[in-house]
Parts: C-alpha cells; sequence; structure tokens
C-alpha cells in the first residue's frame, strides 16, 4: 500500500507566521515523521486526517485520492478510510471500554449501548486482552490498556491506514518501551500500516521504518 502526500498549508496568526511543504511517498508498512515540536508533523497528519484542508497539493493511500486542490477532490474523515489516534487517545471518560471502542460504529448522536457488544468490538476485546476491563470505564484502567484501547477503536472501522501521532509520549520510560515492542507485534501480526509521527530518536530506532525527518515545515532528510 502506498502513500502519496504532497501539501502546502500557509498559517497565519496574528504574529506567527508558519509554512507547511511537505512533500513524500512511501509503500514501507511503517512510516515515521521524525522532528523537533513545531515542525508540521502533527499538522501533515491532521491533512492526512482529513482534518485540515491544506492550499494545494494531493494526498493518496493506496492508489484512492484522498484530497486533490487541482480537482476539488477533498473526502471528508469518515470517507478516507485513515484512523487517527490522537497522542492523548482522546478517549471518552462516560463510555466503558467496549463502548468507546465500538463509538465510531455507531451513527448519528447516540452512544453504543452498554449490553450491546458488536462482534467486532468483541473480537478487539480480545484480540488486544482487553476483556477483563470491557466494562469498565477509561479513568480507572492503566496507561497501557488505555493505548490499546485507542488502537482498537481506531481498527473497529478496518481502516487502511493508522495515523499514531506521538503514541509514546504520554508513558513513563518503563512503559515505553514495552507499549513500543506491543505496538510492533500488532502491526505485524495484522500487517498494518502505519504512519507515526515522534519527536523521540528513541522511537525511530525502534519502528525501523522509513524515517521522513521534518524541520520548519519542510522534509530535510
Amino acid at each position: 500500500m502506498s502513500v502519496d502526500v504532497t501539501i502546502r498549508k500557509a498559517l497565519r496568526d496574528d504574529d506567527r507566521h508558519f509554512d507547511l511543504d511537505v512533500a513524500f511517498a512511501s509503500d514501507a508498512r511503517r512510516i515515521v515523521l521524525f522532528g523537533p515540536s513545531g515542525a508540521g508533523k502533527s499538522l501533515t497528519l491532521r491533512a492526512v486526517a482529513g482534518l485540515l484542508l491544506p492550499d494545494d497539493g494531493h494526498v493518496r493511500v493506496d492508489g484512492q485520492t484522498l484530497y486533490d486542490a487541482a480537482t476539488g477532490i477533498a473526502l471528508p474523515p469518515r470517507e478516507r478510510g485513515v484512523a487517527y489516534v490522537f497522542q492523548d487517545y482522546a478517549l471518552f471518560p462516560h463510555l466503558t471500554v467496549a463502548q468507546n471502542i465500538g463509538f465510531s460504529l455507531a451513527r448519528g448522536w447516540l452512544n453504543p449501548p452498554r449490553r450491546m457488544r458488536d462482534p467486532r468490538v468483541a473480537h478487539l476485546l480480545e484480540l488486544f486482552e482487553l476483556d477483563g476491563v470491557a466494562d469498565s470505564y477509561v479513568s480507572r484502567i492503566s496507561g497501557g490498556q488505555r493505548q490499546r484501547v485507542a488502537l482498537a477503536r481506531a481498527l473497529v472501522s478496518e481502516p487502511r491506514l493508522v495515523l499514531l501521532d506521538e503514541p509514546f509520549a504520554a508513558l513513563d520510560p518503563a512503559l515505553r518501551g514495552r507499549m513500543r515492542a506491543e505496538l510492533l507485534a500488532l502491526q505485524q501480526r495484522l500487517d498494518l500500516q502505519l504512519l507515526v509521527i515522534t519527536h523521540d530518536p528513541a522511537d525511530v530506532d525502534a519502528l525501523q521504518g522509513h524515517t521522513i525527518e521534518l524541520r520548519d515545515g519542510r522534509v530535510v532528510a
């Protein structure tokens, strides 16, 4: 599966000006956008997900055009087949683990019922070893379990590409190493394509993917 991104976006906010001008293409199963804070990594990820509309360029995943300024194509996030895992996981505190995982399967404003469980949710609960906490609220589970809930929620809609925004930054050092290993094992087992952003060289070493370095809104290596 290929990822082909060429985007430009000018951001203006009072005295702050930032120009994003990023181009890369890869068919690696793990793509890593590496660079310091403020390099444009999260903006790039949001553009791929459809949460940010570029001024110009294109975004193509597995040959499908998700965005193209020249032809006016700009698919909404739900239609892109791309899942986004936020840095803070963005889990819903008023929902259980199972409800969080199944949230994207529900249409409209209704939360998934507690007593009804979609077979896809049940499968992911077993796959991620979350059966024992399925009915717990996310505030009562560990940091590692919360990350697994966020990943399971991303995968329940069977995306073609999973976007991970600094997936290990919120974890303590001991847990960080274990979760890197868990993510790699999961990626290999499910044959997922991941696009990961990080500022940590240790993540780059552990993920061993196609690494693209960003600085000041541009690809430098």
